[in-house]
């Protein structure tokens, strides 16, 4: 097992962040634990999209996978990661509508608002 720096942990953190379908999962399990076709279901993803980023979040180290009988229960690696995330929904709390990011499939909607107001950011949960 390699340690990481401080920096790595908070690139991977967020790369975690950085797709809607994972923050979403993140969102689910900071409530407590759950099972794919579940976090599927409340997601509104195919559980193989479902699992393909699950084994993303598995590898950055933000969630693990807990066998329970004939099923596997997924949860977040840590339960500081659940206030983690609460805090930064608690400290973000409006964002600039235009986009600045240079990505090419970036979701951000850049024509809806204009520059003058800003956007609040609410809790799907």
């Amino acid at each position: 097992m390699r340690v990481l720096s401080r920096i790595d942990v908070l690139a991977r953190f967020g790369k975690a962040l950085a797709d809607p379908t994972r923050a979403a999962i993140l969102m689910e399990l900071r409530t407590g634990p759950g099972f794919p076709a579940d976090l599927a279901g409340n997601i509104g993803v195919s559980r193989q999209v479902l699992s393909n980023h699950l084994a993303c979040l598995r590898d950055c180290g933000l969630v693990r996978a807990e066998p329970e009988k004939r099923r596997v229960r997924y949860e977040l690696s840590n339960p500081r990661l659940a206030h983690a995330l609460d805090d930064l929904l608690g400290t973000i709390l409006t964002v600039d509508p235009l986009c600045a990011c240079q990505e090419p499939g970036c979701g951000q909607d850049k024509n809806s608002v204009t520059p003058a107001q800003p956007t609040t950011v609410k809790d799907r949960s």
